[in-house]
């Protein structure tokens, strides 16, 4: 019972701000608007740490690689936790496994975070296309959807692309994230 109330509060708060850390990052590297709730809210919750972590982690190739490290080291911790709640031993220090699955984890994430903009664009799309967060959805996907709308053509004016992203999302998490998490367990 406290096992699962501590995982809980693990998935909660620092899962949760891995995966702010993370956001951030992915709406640097995408190009993503900054100037609405959403990215206001991200620059809000994880200014304290970036900034003082930028001032020792410079940017790599033009990204933000003070949020990107942090956002592993925080899920890092996350993974260690978690394992030492399920009653993982510890007798040896597995860091290349807990270094593996929590990069994983991130990836897993971006994918999650990606399906999640793709499903709330399409909303949007038909409830408020006008809506401050419409330019947020959209950086963030069409990196992604242009290539494949050059091969998907509308059918009857209506673009399918974004469902065969989100298949394909599906079998990207099924497929190798789910073979490479095996093997990122094995190591542990």
């Amino acid at each position: 019972m406290i096992n699962e109330t501590l995982q809980f509060l693990l998935d909660i708060f620092l899962q949760g701000f891995a995966a702010v850390l993370l956001f951030r990052f992915l709406m640097q590297w995408l190009r993503a608007p900054l100037r609405n709730p959403v990215g206001e809210f991200i620059m809000a919750v994880s200014d304290f740490v970036v900034l003082r972590a930028r001032r020792v982690i410079r940017s790599v190739w033009g990204l933000d690689s003070a949020s990107l490290l942090l956002a592993l080291s925080v899920e890092l911790i996350y993974t260690g936790l978690t394992l030492a709640l399920q009653g993982y031993s510890f007798a040896h220090f597995p860091l290349l496994g807990l270094l593996a699955l929590s990069t994983l984890k991130l990836l897993k994430i971006s994918v999650y975070f990606l399906m999640g903009a793709l499903v709330a664009q399409a909303v949007l799309s038909w409830v408020n296309p006008h809506t401050p967060l419409a330019p947020l959805f959209a950086a963030i996907t069409q990196r992604f959807l242009r290539p494949l709308q050059r091969i998907v053509p509308p059918i009857g004016n209506v673009d399918l692309s974004s469902l065969f992203l989100l298949v394909i999302c599906q079998i990207i998490l099924f497929i190798p994230l789910a073979m490479l998490e095996n093997l990122a367990v094995g190591l542990l």
